[in-house]
């Protein structure tokens, strides 16, 4: 178990498929930072509102370093920013984000990317849901999220399901 920052993308998508335990049961704690929160807090098309004190283990955290946030506010969203700046800040084990930019920024970073995908196969691994394959298939058709026919065949792969 350790300490992670999240992104919007991953929140929402465990949301979306009633899973936000996972979070608890993975992670030590997940701080969200204030930008993050704002975006959980809005309704979307797809999405409804999501409270982070609803979040087991989830708190907001600013990052400390301001002077990060806007250097990489032109390459990335303010949510994104926030969140790579905060995982820094507290030399967390890995930031939970699924944009491909941001991901590539955190690796840059020497930090460790983990996106929903990567959250559900842990799931499996700990015998917190018993398959990965029917809740992407929710995420796609539910909520439009993008997985690649490569990235979903690897996931399924990494799950020991099979494409």
């Amino acid at each position: 178990m350790a300490v992670v920052v999240s992104d919007t993308s991953p929140i929402r998508a465990l949301a979306a498929l009633a899973r936000l335990d996972l979070l608890s049961r993975l992670f030590e704690e997940v701080l969200i930072p204030p930008a993050v929160a704002t975006e959980l807090g809005r309704r979307g098309r797809l999405f409804a509102p999501i409270v982070v004190a609803d979040i087991p283990n989830a708190r907001v955290q600013a990052p400390g370093d301001l002077a990060r946030v806007r250097d990489w506010g032109a390459r990335l969203d303010l949510g994104e920013a926030e969140a790579l700046a905060l995982a820094l800040d507290v030399d967390a084990e890995a930031i939970l984000i699924d944009e491909s930019r941001g991901r590539a920024v955190a690796r840059q970073l020497g930090l460790t990317p983990i996106g929903v995908l990567g959250v559900l196969v842990r799931a499996k691994e700990q015998g917190h849901v018993d398959a990965v394959r029917p809740l992407i298939e929710r995420l796609q058709t539910e909520v439009a999220f993008f997985v690649s026919p490569r990235l979903r065949d690897e996931v399924l792969r990494l799950a020991g399901e099979s494409p």
